[in-house]
């Protein structure tokens, strides 16, 4: 929920929340996780109750369009059908990758041995190595 903010918004969020309610702030607080529990305790009643009325064991996440769609109209076979393609896509972008990061590594270790002979311990610039040329249209 507030994976988006950093420490020191939240840090002004709660100093503007002493502000505005002062001494009323834990009153406020507990009253929002009351309400915040009594909304879980309706949405588990709701899904046992639906649950006895279908005869099913039903879970919340299979209440998405997608996930819904996957589990009552696309058989096991049809669903393997869908994600064969995909699964061959992603091993092609995961093999790329690391072939990637090998030639990253041969060419960090070059630079580290280029650099090791040439510069002193006490010295705070060190080279770096040579750029490689690549084709603007290529990429």
């Amino acid at each position: 929920m507030f994976e988006n903010l950093n420490w020191w918004e939240i840090g002004a969020l709660l100093l503007l929340a002493l502000l505005i309610f002062g001494e009323r702030l834990p009153k406020v607080i507990g009253d929002g996780m009351r309400m915040l529990r009594g909304l879980r305790a309706m949405a588990q009643n709701a899904t046992s109750d639906l649950n006895k009325e279908l005869g099913t064991d039903l879970q919340l996440q299979d209440l998405h369009p997608k996930a819904f769609i996957r589990k009552h109209i696309l058989s096991e076979e049809e669903e393997d059908a869908l994600r064969k393609p995909l699964q061959g896509l992603f091993d092609d972008v995961k093999n790329d990758l690391n072939g990637v990061k090998s030639d990253l590594s041969e060419v960090a270790a070059a630079a580290d041995i280029k650099n090791s002979g040439t510069s002193t311990p006490g010295s705070a610039v060190q080279k770096r190595p040579a750029a490689q040329s690549f084709d603007l249209d290529a990429t």
